[in-house]
């Protein structure tokens, strides 16, 4: 069965990112304008939620209903408050900053899983600290005796991880290696999460395969769908088809895939009643729905 989808909010300047469900609402960011946005279903109104965000990108609630978000520009991921204010999480791993967070998903533990490639675009404040010699998923560990954060490094083997979701048993973390220069690996691996918390060897679920002339891009986007399936949102620059959401099996099947009317989406997520619709922003600046 073919999915509609229908553009519910935007233009904004410059592109929108991350998605988080509270319960009755989407909140999605717009990145260069420094907001968290936040659409009302029942209404079809777009309402500021927090503002001055420093181009956050990835966004999520933890068990305790606490906001989470990907801090691009200041290098760190943030708790957003509900009194207003901003708590950071650690920023330094083997004393080092590290790169510009994007993606992230959190666990009952409270652990923050996130990725951390790194970007040419200027930080706001450590930009003057040099990038990691890797790009790699790190994860946050708070230290409740001593209030602290630990930043602790999980993979050793990507270059540009992108979007990551974890699997609900949390037995499986799924990684998007998306390198969109020619010769960069662009994949959808799985993650299997060994009983003492570190992660073995990937499974490879699929791959884009290379692209020597630039115009392909690979998934940018990952989340379950009710049935524990993986949705992928990925783009393509000007040749070949458009770009399509991809719904693959936890085997890495190809169960079906779907046409987006807009270029280059973003972020994906469920919301709605029973979680039913899917929500996509987009480098546009748009946000997308559609119900299955």
């Amino acid at each position: 069965m073919a999915w509609t989808f229908e553009k519910i909010a935007g233009p904004f300047a410059g592109p929108t990112g991350g998605l988080a469900w509270d319960g009755s609402g989407m909140l999605f960011s717009a990145l260069d304008e420094g907001r968290i946005l936040r659409y009302a279903p029942q209404t079809g109104d777009v309402g500021v939620f927090r503002r001055y965000t420093n181009r956050t990108n990835g966004l999520a609630f933890d068990a305790h209903g606490a906001l989470y978000g990907c801090q691009e520009l200041s290098r760190r991921v943030v708790r957003f408050n509900e009194d207003g204010s901003i708590s950071a999480t650690g920023q330094l791993i083997d004393g080092r900053y590290h790169n510009q967070p994007t993606s992230l998903a959190i666990d009952s533990r409270s652990q923050i899983w996130f990725s951390d490639p790194w970007s040419e675009r200027r930080a706001a404040g450590p930009q003057l600290f040099p990038p990691l010699e890797h790009a790699s998923v790190l994860r946050l560990e708070l230290d409740v005796l001593r209030k602290l954060w630990n930043v602790r490094r999980m993979t050793y083997d990507t270059a540009a991880p992108r979007a990551l979701a974890l699997s609900a048993d949390e037995a499986t973390l799924y990684v998007a290696e998306t390198d969109n220069r020619p010769q960069g690996r662009r994949e959808l691996r799985a993650y299997p999460v060994l009983s003492d918390g570190t992660l073995g060897a990937y499974t490879l679920l699929h791959s884009f395969g290379h692209d020597h002339r630039g115009e392909h891009r690979g998934i940018e986007g990952l989340c379950f769908d009710r049935h524990g399936n993986i949705v992928a949102v990925a783009g393509w620059r000007r040749a070949g088809p458009g770009p399509l959401v991809y719904v693959f099996a936890p085997s890495g099947a190809v169960i079906e895939s779907h046409p987006f009317p807009a270029d280059a989406p973003m972020s994906c997520a469920f919301g709605g009643e029973d979680r039913g619709s899917l929500y996509v922003t987009t480098a546009g600046g748009e946000l997308w729905r559609t119900k299955r």
